[in-house]
């Protein structure tokens, strides 16, 4: 009888704990960083750019002379993906097709292969580069390394690689902003050691880590001295540079 309530305490204890952790996990995947309202009026059509949704995937196509390059991007960890909606619409209206993927729970480590259905949904683009900020940085790189011939560079936005893409043919450029306090810094610097030797770098004064997107300061970021807009102009630059005509 005894043994038999010790069992049943046990038991009981578990479930609590059991149920304590997914109300844990729950919250945490639910506390995310919302987009603002720029990033909301960002979706809506223009005479330059067409903005729909398919699946989980937000497509921003220029309405006259699209490149053969397109862009993919990799929201950044726990922030909505629809949060890039400016940086990303300011591709298309340089005439680059783009596309933002939205990932289970904000989470790029979920959906690494996400970069699949933009290829299926829009298979007239000849060249698409990866593009990620922070954990979907490091989710993009790994696309890229497992998927060579798919791909045709990768973009890196307050990320560094996971996995080694010394033996890359690709294009492959970091930025980064100098005011940023979220990015392990010694990950940064080790991270080189994983990338192509004729990789590109681009330290952009007075950004963060935020500001790659429209979410908001992120917990623990240092202070941009350039607004958000400023160093998205800056990031679209230094990306075309490298991409422009191909």
């Amino acid at each position: 009888m005894k043994e038999r309530k010790t069992a049943k305490k046990i038991v009981k204890i578990l479930g609590i704990v059991l149920v304590a952790l997914v109300i844990g996990i729950l919250t945490y995947l639910g506390d995310y960083y919302h987009a603002d309202q720029t990033a909301h009026d960002a979706l809506i059509s223009s005479d330059q750019v067409n903005v729909r949704e398919e699946g989980n995937l937000t497509i921003f196509t220029p309405t006259a002379g699209q490149d053969e390059t397109g862009f993919i991007f990799y929201p950044g960890g726990k922030v909505e993906d629809i949060a890039y909606a400016p940086l990303v619409r300011a591709l298309a209206e340089q005439g680059y097709p783009a596309v933002i993927v939205g990932m289970p729970f904000n989470l790029a480590v979920f959906n690494i292969n996400g970069a699949d259905a933009v290829i299926e949904t829009i298979p007239e683009i000849e060249n698409w580069v990866m593009v990620g900020h922070s954990l979907g940085g490091a989710m993009a790189s790994d696309y890229l390394a497992e998927h060579e011939d798919q791909v045709s560079g990768l973009v890196l936005l307050g990320a560094y690689p996971n996995e080694s893409l010394t033996q890359s043919s690709h294009p492959v450029l970091s930025l980064y902003g100098s005011a940023d306090q979220i990015i392990d810094q010694q990950g940064l610097a080790k991270g080189r050691d994983k990338m192509p030797r004729e990789a590109s770098y681009y330290e952009i004064a007075g950004g963060n880590h935020s500001g790659f997107g429209n979410y908001g300061l992120q917990a623990g970021d240092g202070t941009a001295s350039i607004t958000q807009a400023e160093q998205q102009v800056i990031t679209v630059e230094k990306m075309l540079e490298i991409w422009k005509g191909n």
